[in-house]
């Protein structure tokens, strides 16, 4: 099944200390919601701009979607 990346995407001078925590709170709905993926990250894209990120199957990603609004989406590939 394919796997969907939900993006969050921060920016300003505090933006990598929100995308640090914004994945402890995607870690929460995870474990709330029993969600079998369990990929979560942030990455800093630069100084301004860091993402915060969660996994999730094709099939669960309209709910999620619908519960967390994230601001972007892309199919994961593993690396």
């Amino acid at each position: 099944m394919r796997q969907i990346k939900l993006i969050w995407d921060f920016r300003g001078e505090s933006a990598e200390k929100t995308a640090q925590h914004h994945e402890i709170h995607l870690k929460e709905y995870i474990k709330s919601e029993g969600l079998h993926l369990n990929i979560t990250g942030f990455e800093i894209k630069n100084e301004l701009h860091s993402i915060a990120y969660m996994v999730v199957e094709e099939s669960n990603m309209i709910s999620v979607r619908d519960a967390l609004k994230p601001h972007r989406g892309e199919v994961y590939l593993i690396q």
